[in-house]
């Protein structure tokens, strides 16, 4: 089999079964172009799931849904699979890897034991723990979508700046606010900006909102008025929400756990950050679904 045939293939669509059966049958052969093209079509096949699960929790609006359209989409799934795998430092090295290794072939990428960077293997993590999630959690709703839809490029500019991922802010803004159904509003309705119920210290000079809210004391919900933070926009709010978390030494250590999101909103809720009981299993919810809903939007994106 030439090496022109092999790309072809490796351009093909990813449930091309034919294509895998002669790749893996060439990978036998302990070709290491065909090992690597072996291992670029089992990532597609991956991606291709993931993009499945994340359209699968998406809400359909059923005016254009039909056996057409979704075949249209699916096909499109494929060859957006296709393009988005074989990336250096992806999946597929480290599948090359593994092959190579197991069959004793020297490659340019493999010296010894090779593995990917922790970077690369937390991203795998993450996407296949996203696609498990994503078919498992309910379809998030038209103001979940909404909300993250109006507050990711906010959040991804805050995060340039800080460091805090933006998923991460924006699922908290989203379960701190109800999905923006319950924003803190000052005096005479007119909004806060505060999307993180953030209270306002004795150390605040800025405006000041002052609503009704639930604490917990001893595990019992209270009713009780309590001052909060108020800004000028809701890049403001992101940004004092960072700086909150990277300057205060009460949350250094959720500050460091920022590769898992229970972790992370474990660490807050073990720092006090609220006094919920439940608050880390509530906020890494909220953030799962931001950050299907955040694919999902880059999917369609680099789809078009």
């Amino acid at each position: 089999m030439s090496l022109g045939t092999s790309t072809s293939m490796a351009n093909g669509l990813a449930a091309d079964a034919s294509s895998l059966n002669k790749l893996k049958l060439q990978a036998g052969q302990s070709s290491p172009q065909a090992i690597k093209e072996t291992a670029k079509q089992f990532e597609s096949l991956f991606m291709r799931e993931l993009i499945k699960s994340m359209r699968e929790a998406t809400m359909k609006s059923g005016m254009l849904d039909n056996p057409g359209s979704n075949l249209g989409t699916d096909l499109l799934d494929q060859q957006l699979a296709v393009q988005m795998s074989g990336q250096p430092g992806g999946l597929s090295e480290l599948i090359a890897a593994q092959l190579s290794r197991q069959m004793g072939v020297a490659t340019p990428n493999t010296k010894g034991d090779a593995t990917l960077p922790a970077s690369t293997t937390s991203a795998l993590q993450r996407a296949s723990s996203l696609a498990a999630y994503g078919k498992q959690a309910p379809r998030p709703t038209l103001g979940q979508t909404g909300f993250v839809e109006k507050h990711t490029q906010a959040a991804i500019r805050i995060e340039k700046e800080t460091g805090i991922p933006a998923s991460y802010m924006v699922g908290q803004a989203g379960h701190e606010t109800g999905w923006g159904q319950h924003e803190i509003k000052l005096r005479g309705g007119k909004p806060s900006f505060n999307l993180f119920g953030i209270k306002a210290d004795a150390n605040w000079k800025g405006k000041v909102a002052e609503v009704t809210t639930t604490e917990y004391v001893g595990g019992v919900a209270h009713k009780q008025v309590a001052k909060f933070r108020a800004y000028d926009s809701y890049d403001e709010s992101f940004r004092d929400y960072a700086r909150l978390i990277n300057t205060s030494p009460r949350y250094a250590q959720a500050k460091e756990q920022t590769s898992s999101a229970f972790a992370f909103a474990s660490g807050l809720q073990k720092a006090g950050y609220a006094t919920d009981p439940q608050y880390a299993a509530k906020l890494s919810r909220a953030i799962e679904t931001t950050q299907r809903l955040q694919a999902r939007t880059q999917v369609a994106s680099q789809s078009l």
